[in-house]
């Protein structure tokens, strides 16, 4: 088989898996009712959480990353009761814009959880933390937090992913 077949096959095999990795978490999340399902049920679905939050309340936050191979990350809630009280895809603008100058490095990835990369640009003394995001419909965008050397936000922005990937 020559190189162009093999890594066009990569790619169709790729694009099937980010497909399908979408498809399971709608299905997902069709299967769980707020202030209804459990944290065992959440876990059923979703396995185990990549951090776990605590919250004010006594309740937990359960972070899911879909990062870098995805565009989302979800926040699934359980109340201080036990019951899943929210579930959200917190890759949006409207959380991106809650992203503001002088925010730490655990406020962000709390807000969005884990990024898909972080690049540092140790001449400059700065960190890009990036997360891959889509505009609906389907518009593949990265959202990109700089943090300067004492671990806060310099600036925020999202550009438009180019075909190459980068």
């Amino acid at each position: 088989m020559n190189p162009l077949t093999r890594m066009a096959g990569a790619l169709a095999a790729g694009a099937l898996t980010l497909l399908s990795l979408a498809g399971c978490d709608d299905q997902r999340i069709r299967e769980l009712e707020e202030d209804v399902s459990t944290e065992a049920d959440v876990r059923a679905r979703f396995g185990e959480p990549e951090t776990i939050w605590p919250e004010s309340d006594g309740g937990r936050t359960l972070e899911y990353n879909r990062q870098p191979a995805g565009h989302r990350n979800y926040m699934i809630t359980i109340g201080p009761g036990g019951k899943m009280t929210a579930l959200r895809q917190v890759l949006a603008p409207h959380n991106f814009e809650r992203v503001r100058p002088g925010m730490d490095e655990e406020a962000v990835r709390r807000l969005l959880g884990k990024p898909a990369k972080r690049t540092p640009y140790v001449l400059k003394q700065e960190t890009d933390w990036d997360w891959n995001w889509i505009d609906p419909p389907s518009r593949e965008m990265v959202f990109t937090a700089t943090f300067g050397p004492d671990g806060r936000v310099k600036r925020t922005g999202s550009v438009e992913k180019l075909p190459d990937g980068r």
